[in-house]
């Protein structure tokens, strides 16, 4: 089979893969830093790695990002909180310079696609998956179909109850403050208590709270979208006692009303946004 490409681009590292599949795929990691030199480090390493040659390239980037294929500014990441990458033709770019055709999604959309693909939600037609690290965003299957619109979803940016006396942070959101990803995000936690969350233990007040708040998204898209499933990745979801705390709370906010569920990790683990990238490519 031709090689495919595949760039997973993140808000601190690009991961850049070539291959066919899980088995084969190999992978570098880049740190991202201004969109030129990031842009041409990564297709400098695919154009090195990959062969007889790449005939197509996926690219499952942070956003927002545009995903609209009839609009101008297809391919383009948006109004991310990251200035220098603001309006970047991210897809034009791989395009420009590798010359082959170029499939472009948000990293979230992505991952579940490869979880789809190979992973923990092959067989389940609606499953959706949440990140929870540097940001908080989601994608979703729906009678497995991605589920999206003009643009991606923005599960990372809503509204969840938020009480000051419990939880005076105000949040770290720079268009929201308190939203999801402002609240409940690997940023939000380190602000909050002082500590990046891997330097949390785990009977720190840090998790309860984190898993109310991730348990009221959860149950929120389990009103909206009704999943099966639900794969829960990222940084901050290595803190593995979560996922027991995350079922309980979500149970108890659906209080029986609408089935809850099944909240689990992501098969591919970290390889998520990669392999998303390289199923993307596939098509």
């Amino acid at each position: 089979m031709p090689f495919r490409g595949a760039i997973e681009a993140g808000g601190s590292k690009f991961v850049c893969g070539v291959g066919t599949g899980p088995e084969d795929i190999q992978t570098v990691e880049i740190p991202t830093t201004l969109p030129g030199p990031t842009v041409a480090a990564a297709v400098e390493w695919l154009r090195a790695n990959s062969g007889v040659g790449l005939t197509c390239v996926g690219i499952a980037s942070f956003g927002p990002v545009d995903i609209n294929p009839a609009s101008p500014a297809w391919g383009f990441i948006t109004s991310t909180p990251k200035t220098a990458w603001r309006n970047f033709d991210f897809a034009g770019a791989v395009r420009k310079n590798l010359g082959v055709p170029v499939r472009f999604n948000s990293d979230v959309n992505a991952a579940i696609l490869a979880e789809a693909q190979w992973g923990a939600a092959r067989d389940i037609p609606n499953c959706l998956y949440l990140t929870v690290g540097t940001g908080i965003g989601g994608g979703a299957l729906s009678s497995g179909r991605l589920l999206q619109g003009i643009s991606h979803p923005e599960m990372g940016h809503i509204r969840v109850p938020h009480d000051p006396d419990r939880d005076p942070f105000p949040g770290v959101c720079p268009y929201h403050g308190d939203c999801l990803e402002g609240l409940a995000s690997g940023p939000a936690l380190e602000a909050r208590w002082g500590a990046s969350p891997a330097a949390l233990p785990p009977d720190h007040p840090a998790w309860r709270l984190e898993a109310h708040y991730l348990a009221i998204g959860i149950a929120n898209f389990a009103c909206t979208f009704a999943p099966e499933r639900v794969l829960l990745g990222g940084g901050v979801m290595r803190q593995s006692a979560l996922f027991e705390m995350i079922r309980r709370e979500v149970d108890r906010l659906l209080g029986g009303y609408v089935a809850a569920p099944e909240i689990l990790p992501p098969l591919l683990g970290r390889r998520a946004g990669v392999l998303g990238a390289l199923a993307l490519a596939i098509g």
